[in-house]
């Protein structure tokens, strides 16, 4: 073991240091400013995500265009029906011939039930195709995150994030889904429709295109209003979600300082934030449907006029007119619905700006792809290591620290002093300014990190269990685990011993919180599991600091058994659980001020003895007192 130091700077030269914070306490209201949506090319990149469907799309538009010919021929052969009738009766003066009239009412009615049936089967196939295109965008979402860098979750609000990969994914999916399917019917009935139309009468024609400007007004004028809105609604929804998940996560804190009020009052801003946004963005958006129609009933209107006068006139059958003013009805309806979908694209496409940020976030370089030497024996090295997660703020300068293999390694020194970021570099969670750390000899940086973090097993001071059952939380250590295997990790860390006492042993199910298990025994679990990982390089970070006293005696001959031949990281601020380390390294604002044993240290009288004054006396003291 050997350490060097290049001199340390004054103190005020190197100020407390902290990650960026994970969204605070209960107390925490985070949020960056508004960002307005970038509409087009949101747009095209969400329908881009479309491109593995192109096959089944290209179906869907076929069905989809002989579907919208079939309905816009219906409306002329209805005309034909009344012709029939009119000329009948009112021209000719002669018998309504009952059995024409029948077969071009089959005929409709045959047109018809295409359409509905190419409808359907357009409608079921576009399901097929919004699922299995949000499938692929929540896999990108669960495969984005796993590549991010620790860094990116330290910086995000927990629940502002899983806004972004549930709300705002499922958001997307149901844009997709009223939309896609009611564009392509709306676009082509459009075209059909208006080609109907000039066939029947070019002047009514021209008539019915007035409405077409007005509707392109109205919808960008209303659409860029909400806008906004939409972003900024979704955007609300996020900061409630993570606003609410961080108070019922510290519910206790909360109720412990009496701060449930204060909570309710954020509870209450935030809501009424989203309240205010989510309306405008709805109200001024779903303007567009009452002006669409509006404008549509003074459309039917002119057509109504126009057409009795050219009826007067001659210049046109009272059947042609009949199915115009179908048309005209038909004609008004997919712009009035294409109006209506803007806020619906408009929200989708904020969510999926949300989205496509936590795609295109910063991923963690890539990894290379050496190895590690055959078998691997622990000896870490870390030579003239510098690190900060500020580059104003310097924390680690030209460490110098060598831990030979089997040796057990305690890290001691106040709060901020740099003991956890010593081992997550060691763990690749976050890259070096400079220098280098090896592992027998090979820079960790030239490994994969799946390679590199196998060889190392860790336990945090904060406990962590996933809802299952006890041998899955200890099993989750190594794939294929045996059941011999198990409970031998088991017993080695004493889970064994309050395990048996429950009615279900090793099969009770945890729940999400883990509220069923103290803290100590969570503790001895996460224990448990690094135990059966069977690492070459052990890291504890304060892991007995939930265990009581005497169990942390236990735990503490059983991890002098697995130190054996390991390397072993031990950060604490409890001395007495490090007195038996091979060297204990004491850090104060990022940098090695002592190295030694416990007696060495205790003798030197320096920052160590300090430390140790400071916990046992005042400890005697208030016992005395």
């Amino acid at each position: 073991m050997s350490q060097q130091n290049s001199p340390k700077p004054a103190a005020n030269a190197r100020p407390k240091y902290g990650p960026p914070t994970r969204g605070g306490g209960p107390m925490h209201q985070g949020g960056s400013g508004e960002k307005a949506v970038n509409f087009i090319p949101s747009l095209r990149r969400l329908a881009g995500e479309l491109g593995p469907e192109l096959r089944w799309i290209a179906v869907v538009v076929l069905m989809t265009v002989v579907g919208t010919v079939a309905n816009s021929v219906g409306p002329a052969i209805l005309g034909n029906a009344t012709d029939l009738i009119y000329n009948a009766k009112v021209i000719q003066n002669r018998p309504i011939d009952f059995a024409a009239v029948a077969q071009v009412l089959l005929s409709a009615a045959v047109v018809y039930l295409i359409y509905f049936l190419l409808s359907w089967s357009a409608a079921w196939m576009i399901n097929g195709i919004v699922q299995r295109s949000i499938y692929r965008i929540r896999q990108k979402v669960s495969d984005k995150l796993t590549r991010l860098p620790l860094k990116y979750f330290d910086g995000q609000p927990r629940g502002e994030l899983l806004s972004r990969v549930t709300n705002d994914v499922d958001n997307i999916s149901q844009t997709m889904q009223q939309t896609l399917s009611q564009i392509l019917t709306n676009l082509f009935t459009l075209i059909g429709v208006l080609v109907m139309m000039f066939y029947v009468s070019w002047v009514l024609a021209l008539v019915a295109l007035v409405s077409i400007p007005i509707a392109m007004v109205v919808t960008m004028v209303i659409g860029k209003r909400s806008q906004k809105l939409f972003a900024k609604t979704w955007k609300s929804t996020g900061e409630l979600n993570s606003q609410i998940e961080e108070a019922y996560t510290g519910h206790d804190l909360v109720k412990v300082f009496g701060r449930r009020r204060e909570i309710a009052e954020q509870f209450r801003v935030k809501n009424a934030e989203l309240f205010t946004a989510s309306f405008g963005a709805q109200f001024i958006s779903g303007i567009i449907m009452p002006v669409m129609f509006f404008v549509g009933n003074l459309n039917y209107v002119v057509i109504a006029v126009v057409g009795g006068l050219l009826v007067a006139g001659g210049g046109l059958g009272i059947g042609s007119v009949q199915a115009f003013i179908q048309y005209s009805r038909m004609f008004t309806q997919p712009i009035t619905s294409l109006a209506s979908m803007a806020n619906l694209l408009q929200s989708g496409v904020a969510s999926a700006e949300r989205v496509f940020e936590v795609l295109d976030a910063e991923e963690e370089p890539a990894d290379a792809s050496g190895a590690l030497p055959e078998p691997v024996r622990g000896r870490v090295a870390f030579e003239d290591v510098s690190f900060s997660y500020n580059p104003e703020r310097p924390l680690i300068t030209d460490l110098n620290l060598v831990a030979e293999p089997g040796s057990t390694v305690a890290i001691v020194g106040p709060t901020g002093a740099g003991k956890t970021t010593l081992v997550n570099l060691i763990l690749r969670f976050y890259d070096l300014g400079s220098g280098r750390i090896t592992l027998d000899g090979a820079d960790i940086t030239s490994v994969p990190r799946k390679v590199l973090r196998s060889e190392i097993g860790m336990v945090l001071q904060d406990a962590w269990l996933f809802g299952g059952t006890i041998r899955d939380n200890i099993a989750y250590g190594r794939d294929g685990a045996t059941e011999e295997e198990i409970l031998a990790a088991a017993k080695a860390t004493y889970v064994d011993r309050f395990v048996r006492s429950l009615p279900m042993g090793y099969d009770t199910v945890i729940d999400d919180e883990a509220s069923n298990l103290s803290a100590g025994e969570k503790q001895l679990i996460t224990i448990a599991r690094a135990f059966l990982s069977d690492p070459s390089i052990l890291i504890l970070d304060e892991a007995t600091s939930s265990v009581d006293t005497r169990t942390e005696l236990l735990v503490q001959r059983a991890m002098k058994k697995l130190r054996t031949d390991r390397t072993s990281f031990v950060i604490a601020h409890r001395l007495s659980t490090i007195r038996d380390a091979d060297v204990i390294l004491v850090m104060e604002d990022g940098a090695i001020v002592e190295q030694g044993n416990h007696d060495q240290l205790l003798a030197a009288r320096g920052a160590y003895h300090r430390l140790y004054q400071a916990q046992f006396a005042a400890a005697a003291a208030e016992d005395a007192a």
